[in-house]
């Protein structure tokens, strides 16, 4: 649970905050730094799903988090 925490909600929160940078600043900009934010990023999500003591916890707030800045990307485009 750990393992799918870590991978596949990590890639989700890391591609959706990158997703919402893209409505404050130039697209170009950020699919730029993301090549080197991303990984980082996700290399930093997936060391705190293996830290977190609940699996179910770190899918709920990893889902909370994508959610929030899938919303403010739709809001503010």
């Amino acid at each position: 649970m750990k393992i799918t925490a870590g991978f596949v909600g990590g890639y989700a929160v890391m591609i959706s905050a990158h997703l919402a940078l893209t409505s404050v600043f130039n697209k170009d900009a950020v699919v730029a730094t993301a090549f080197f934010s991303g990984y980082i990023l996700w290399a930093i999500l997936l060391l705190c799903a293996f830290l977190a003591r609940n699996a179910w916890k770190i899918w709920l707030i990893y889902l909370a988090l994508a959610a929030v800045f899938v919303l403010l990307y739709l809001f503010n485009r």
